[in-house]
């Protein structure tokens, strides 16, 4: 069985424009805005790591 990741909580402040562009973003995916920040990161850092 996978073992399950600790998640952890950090702090963010965004404007308010970004925080708007991101919710409806989550909206069109069906996701949170908790989720869809997740998912961005990790799309970021997988694309960083292919670049290196």
């Amino acid at each position: 069985m996978a073992e399950k990741q600790e998640k952890k909580q950090i702090p963010l402040r965004l404007s308010a424009k970004l925080y708007n562009e991101l919710a409806a973003w989550a909206e069109d995916d069906f996701r949170s805005l908790n989720g869809q920040i997740e998912f961005l990161l990790t799309e970021c850092v997988k694309k960083r790591k292919r670049g290196k």
